[in-house]
């Protein structure tokens, strides 16, 4: 199921991205740099794992998983968390926890194209992609 998502993924457009980086405590100038940055993900599968790549000028960052297996991942922005990928409903859906808060990131493809929604409390981003020919 996870095959839908493989390829790698150019941002297109970023709405409130602003905002959910301050709700996640994130500082002004990161913020700053965040916003104007663009990422490519690249995501692939080894066997069972898969492996998820986010690339851009500011940092390059990177996941191995297993769907449904509890996994440590230090964040862009430097958090510590416990996280859990899944598949649901045909999207991947992403769960990050520390320090006693949560986010959810979830993906969804539509042919070329994959929406990533971010939330955290009343605050939502969505960030569009579109896949690299």
């Amino acid at each position: 199921m996870a095959d839908a998502f493989v390829g790698t993924w150019n941002m297109k457009d970023s709405e409130k991205f602003d905002e959910y980086m301050r709700e996640l405590g994130v500082g002004f100038t990161v913020r700053q740099i965040g916003a104007k940055t663009k990422p490519t993900t690249i995501i692939s599968l080894d066997g069972d794992k898969v492996i998820l790549k986010t690339q851009s000028t500011f940092k390059t960052t990177q996941i191995n998983f297993k769907l449904g297996e509890e996994f440590d991942e230090t964040t862009a922005d430097d958090r510590k968390c416990k996280s859990t990928m899944t598949i649901e409903d045909g999207k991947l859906v992403h769960i990050q926890k520390w320090d006693g808060k949560e986010t959810s990131l979830v993906r969804e493809v539509n042919g070329n194209a994959l929406t990533l929604t971010l939330t955290i409390g009343e605050v939502v981003s969505i960030r569009r992609y579109v896949k690299a020919q």
